[in-house]
């Protein structure tokens, strides 16, 4: 389904990676607190061609290559989380060293930072502890969400110039306004956010209600009231969310067609119904050497044939192939022999990003020519030279085709197998997926 058309190297270990909404650029976080955005090769390149050109060097063509539009050392300590603002034109990273901050998409030019508030405790050592981030997502152009190691849930309303953190007064070091709301919808790190749509009667079209796994446990948030649900203990940790629409409605269980998906340590998919956030309803079994899904990404409608499908990253560095519906994988890829893959994106030419270690991969739908048997032979037959008509072979060859045509007849008719044309090894699949290096 896949094929590697980029390798880009990193200086040191990948802790976050976010894909721009509307161009080819992909921002990355580093162990080292540098952040980097990344020019991705032009979307309409053949995939052919691409193919192969690996370590963003430049390939036979001259063009297919990764490109660092800027990096620099943002954070003191690692960079933990990325987020692209609704129009992805500011970049807000949070790090280890207690900040957050926003700069230019574009330049990299930091233009507002904030400090992270203190994890709420008895002791006064703990109160100055840094508090350590985990995500970050941009809601709407007033509204960014943080969350942290201690469970704290951080609303922060995003003031002129919109939308960016408030700009930093050359004689301060930092912000000294506080997040306009906290909730605390876990009890343990926040490991994943993922938003809901917004409803039919929203009139800004941005969503006002988001999910949250932390621990072992699925939250809902709203904008306006805080908290709503917090689900039962799944007793297994929760480590990533997707929240899916357009799978079939039916009646029959009043399924809505809308669903959560809830990636554990234990190498399962949970699927929750909308509006049931008490207990999942179904399961997808990932990895049965029980690897942690650490991140999932929505494949874009189109790519690998008809039906919801979804890209899961696994710890063994594995990228694995679900089909919804079916509830079954479908095929994989390796990002890498040792470490996982912590990220999982699509660009807006719906390549797949991901990353993990020390490597960002670029993938690109694969395209391979399948060329009939039969077809081929005729063609191998019409080059040779057909035989004349009366020639003294015609009747060794009826007697021959006779033959053949009793043979055949014994035999169950098998479909005939045709010969792919493509570059690399194809992965086992059910979609005849490819792509391994």
């Amino acid at each position: 389904m896949f094929d590697t058309i980029c390798t880009f190297p990193l200086s040191s270990d990948l802790f976050a990676q976010v894909v721009h909404p509307s161009e080819p650029l992909v921002a990355v976080g580093l162990s080292s607190g540098h952040v980097a955005t990344l020019k991705l090769p032009p979307a309409d390149d053949d995939a052919g061609e691409a193919v192969g050109q690996a370590q963003g060097r430049r390939g036979s063509n001259g063009t297919d290559m990764v490109d660092t539009a800027w990096r620099t050392r943002r954070h003191k300590g690692s960079c933990r989380c990325l987020a692209y603002s609704v129009d992805g034109r500011q970049l807000y990273s949070a790090g280890t060293d207690g900040v957050v901050k926003a700069a230019d998409s574009e330049t990299g030019r930091v233009t507002g930072k904030v400090a992270i508030p203190a994890a709420s405790a008895s002791s006064s050592s703990s109160r100055n502890k840094i508090e350590g981030p985990t995500v970050i997502h941009a809601l709407s152009p007033q509204t960014l969400l943080l969350g942290t190691d201690s469970g704290a849930l951080h609303l922060y309303d995003l003031r002129d110039p919109a939308p960016s953190l408030p700009l930093v007064d050359a004689k301060t070091a930092f912000i000294t306004g506080k997040p306009a709301q906290t909730h605390y919808p876990h009890s343990d790190d926040i490991s994943s956010l993922t938003p809901l749509p917004p409803s039919s009667a929203s009139t800004s079209g941005y969503s006002k209600q988001w999910l949250t796994t932390g621990g072992t446990t699925l939250a809902l948030t709203d904008l306006r009231r805080g908290v709503l649900v917090k689900s039962e203990d799944q007793e297994e940790l929760l480590l990533s969310s997707l929240y899916i629409t357009g799978l079939p409605a039916k009646k029959s269980t009043g399924s809505s067609g809308q669903k959560a998906l809830v990636g554990g340590a234990d190498g399962v998919i949970t699927l929750w119904e909308k509006g049931q956030w008490d207990d999942q309803d179904e399961r997808i079994n990932v990895s049965r050497e029980k690897e942690t899904l650490d991140v999932m990404a929505e494949i874009p409608d189109g790519i690998g044939g008809f039906g919801k499908k979804i890209a899961v990253g696994l710890g063994d560095g594995k990228v694995r192939f679900v089909r919804l519906g079916m509830n079954k994988v479908v095929g994989e890829v390796q990002h890498d022999e040792v470490e996982g893959v912590v990220e999982l994106g699509f660009d807006v030419g719906g390549r797949m990003i991901s990353g993990g270690g020390q490597v960002v991969k670029v993938w690109q739908e694969h395209i391979e020519a399948e060329v009939d048997e039969e077809a081929e032979e005729e063609e191998e037959e019409a080059v040779a030279g057909k035989r004349t008509a009366g020639s003294d072979d015609d009747d060794e060859d009826e007697e021959q085709d006779e033959a053949d045509s009793s043979e055949e007849e014994e035999k169950p008719r098998k479909r005939r197998k045709k010969r792919k044309r493509g570059k690399g090894p194809a992965a086992k699949s059910d979609l005849s997926f490819a792509g391994l290096d």
